[in-house]
């Protein structure tokens, strides 16, 4: 039936911004987004620029990725914080369809639509084409609600396959770094004939590229890692990025680079937008193949950014509707000449890092891009190509130290080491479409392979089990991997009916106000615990800036007294009480984990920190845990047991069940306070 209450339902789950801009905060959220949305819009212009030459076509359809699909992201995207636009890996893979239907030497593929084009333009127009027909694909997937599929691209997985994209961009940048003239290769072995055609051709290195690429990269780096060790004293990260850009605009303008010393420059950037095309059906019909791993990765990527962001600040994202703002911003842009768009982590986080609170900071950014595009892109004409070489290289050092997890994976959890380094020298040395599809092969065979090792003995006792007051106990009938992890918290939660990070987030906020509350004399202590001063109603801060600190265990220094959260709590603190004391994990059927289980199983700490106590039954994994350093101050093996009957035995000691008159006084002093509450 079709009532108004659904039709606004569905409105808000296609729109998302009907939902949150209801409510926005304009006085506390709005300068916020200001200033994110203008350093990020600095960030995402440079790395438009740099990211358009891994995909082989003219500098400035790399900004055109930072407008269009963040246009269209602002109205149906579910993620607050994620900065749409160009990425590395996408990028690449484009360039690696570019370079194979419009070689750099020899005749382009026999496509009707490139008559007529110079080799610039038909580069232009399977991009385009591709990116809409990423789209298509990604929107088709949203549509038929398979936003699930992302849960079968493991961690190890996905780093194993980033690390080797980054391996392909650090070789494809080095003729701009060196500034020599190398042909775009791709297919299978495609990395080694671009070293060996570099290496043919090093005696022809351009040393006044070389030298600003090496000065650029070591001032970037190192301002880089100051703002990683200050961070907490830096309202905003230093944009070195964008000042070492200026800088070598300004030099190369000045000693004319291009004509002095032959060095490759961005050259010219018109001043206004091109008209839109009609994509390409005969790129369609070759391109097809390579579309679908760059949606799947495109979205993968986006989606584990977002799902961090949404856990950090606390909010929902939904996957399915994730697939239809990507797939539909990618329509958009690629009718308009963009770069397929996903994120960027480094972009993203200097969004988020600067305070932004919504996506209001992403269309600023857009209009920065737009400002560039339209009015000032003609500053950044001198700029030398080896600097933007040099900062795609730079900003894969998070990518290429993935590859010291793999001596940690080799003695902890060798199934998932093979998955890391079968994928990541199939993506490097067969091409990241074909390493994507060994990586998902060699995942499937580990699973399998777990699988056939589970002992038949163990079965799964189906009989309800008792709970005693204040005991939850959650069994958990599978082996725990990487595709029902999420699941597997999500569950557990339910099970509990709350969410301890929320709710240990909550109980810091309110010992921060009453120590504040405390100093200020607005609360003061008497014979009934802490009392207000005053009754006026106080205000839930919606500062986020250190939402770190708000995860960490509650810290009751300087409280004169111990918090009972399940009272009523002074000066009209809210926080939701918490009915359970013990939580009992059953784990006896639990053949196996691997690497990515492990990290979810570490929000057992997220309980601990809100008293309450967890207790795993089983022994099956317990080794596992104790090899890969599961256990530290918080999360102890003593909270091991054989059998639930032995957990439920220590359970009874610590938290001695209450005695009949105890309930019957509780009862009653219950009802007391609700006759005295009707009284008054």
């Amino acid at each position: 039936i079709c009532t108004s209450e659904r039709a606004k339902n569905t409105a808000i789950s296609l729109l998302p911004i009907i939902g949150w801009m209801k409510t926005y905060s304009f006085k506390e959220w709005l300068l916020n987004d200001i200033l994110s949305g203008v350093s990020t819009g600095l960030v995402a212009v440079l790395q438009g620029l740099a990211f358009s030459l891994l995909a082989s076509i003219p500098t400035w359809y790399g900004l055109y990725a930072a407008f269009f699909p963040v246009i269209m992201y602002f109205f149906l995207g579910t993620s607050r914080h994620i900065s749409v636009g160009s990425f590395p890996v996408l990028s690449l893979m484009v360039g690696a369809v570019v370079t194979r239907l419009v070689p750099d030497e020899g005749l382009p593929a026999n496509i009707t639509a490139f008559e007529g084009l110079t080799k610039e333009e038909q580069r232009v127009l399977v991009s385009a084409s591709l990116t809409f027909l990423v789209g298509l694909f990604q929107l088709g997937m949203g549509l038929l609600q398979v936003g699930f599929i992302v849960m079968y691209l493991s961690d190890t997985l996905i780093s194993g396959f980033t690390t080797a994209a980054a391996v392909h961009i650090l070789i494809s940048q080095l003729k701009f770094v060196l500034g020599l003239t190398v042909p775009g290769f791709s297919g299978p072995l495609s990395i080694i004939y671009t070293l060996e055609s570099v290496f043919t051709q090093i005696t022809s290195t351009n040393i006044h590229d070389l030298v600003t690429s090496i000065v650029v990269m070591v001032m970037v780096l190192g301002v880089k890692e100051i703002n990683d060790r200050f961070k907490s004293k830096l309202k905003v990260p230093i944009p070195i990025e964008i000042i070492m850009t200026v800088i070598a605009c300004g030099v190369s303008y000045a000693f004319n680079f291009s004509e002095n010393h032959g060095v490759d420059v961005v050259g010219k950037i018109p001043n206004t937008f091109e008209s839109p095309i009609a994509p390409s059906l005969q790129v369609f019909q070759m391109a097809a193949v390579d579309a679908f791993p760059i949606a799947i990765v495109g979205f993968a990527v986006a989606f584990a950014v977002a799902k961090v962001y949404s856990v950090k600040h606390d909010y929902v994202i939904d996957g399915n509707q994730e697939l239809i703002a990507f797939g539909a911003s990618n329509i958009f842009g690629g009718a308009f000449k963009s770069l397929a768009a996903s994120t960027a982590l480094s972009r993203s986080a200097v969004q988020e890092s600067t305070g932004g609170k919504t996506q209001v900071a992403g269309l600023l950014s857009a209009i920065i891009v737009l400002v560039v595009i339209l009015g000032i892109g003609f500053l950044l004409e001198p700029l030398p190509k080896s600097v933007l070489g040099a900062v795609v290289i730079v900003n894969l050092k998070g990518m290429l130290m993935q590859v010291v997890t793999v001596p940690y994976l080799w003695k902890k959890d060798r199934p998932d080491c093979i998955v890391w380094v079968g994928t990541c020298l199939a993506a490097i040395f067969l091409g990241l479409d074909i390493g994507l599809a060994v990586g998902l092969g060699l995942e499937l065979l580990t699973v399998v392979f777990r699988f056939a090792l589970v002992s038949f003995s163990v079965f799964l006792n189906l009989l309800q089990i008792y709970e005693p007051e204040g005991v939850k106990i959650f069994r958990i009938p599978s082996p725990i991997f990487f595709a029902n992890i999420d699941f597997f918290r999500d569950k557990l939660k339910d099970a509990v009916g709350f969410n301890p990070l929320r709710i240990l987030r909550k109980r810091n906020k309110a010992v921060k106000k009453m120590k504040k509350l405390l100093k200020k004399g607005e609360l003061t202590l008497t014979s009934n615990g802490l009392q207000a001063t005053c009754s006026m109603p106080i205000e839930e801060s919606e500062d986020e800036s250190n939402m770190e600190d708000l995860d960490k265990p509650t810290d009751y220094s300087d409280l004169p007294i111990q918090v009972n959260w399940n009272a009523e709590l002074p000066a009209n603190i809210q926080v939701p009480p918490v009915n359970i004391h013990s939580l009992v994990l059953d784990f006896s059927v639990v053949s196996f984990l691997d690497i990515s289980a492990l990290k979810g199983l570490k929000a057992i700490k997220e309980f601990i920190r809100i008293n309450v106590d967890v207790y795993i039954v089983g022994s099956y994994i317990i080794e596992k845990l104790r090899n890969c350093k599961f256990f530290d101050d918080e999360i102890k093996t003593s909270i091991f047991f054989l059998t639930i009957h032995d957990a439920m035995l220590f359970i009874n000691e610590s938290h001695p069940p209450k005695t009949v008159s105890e309930k019957v006084m509780k009862t009653f002093g219950d009802c007391t306070s609700l006759i005295c509450s009707f009284k008054d």
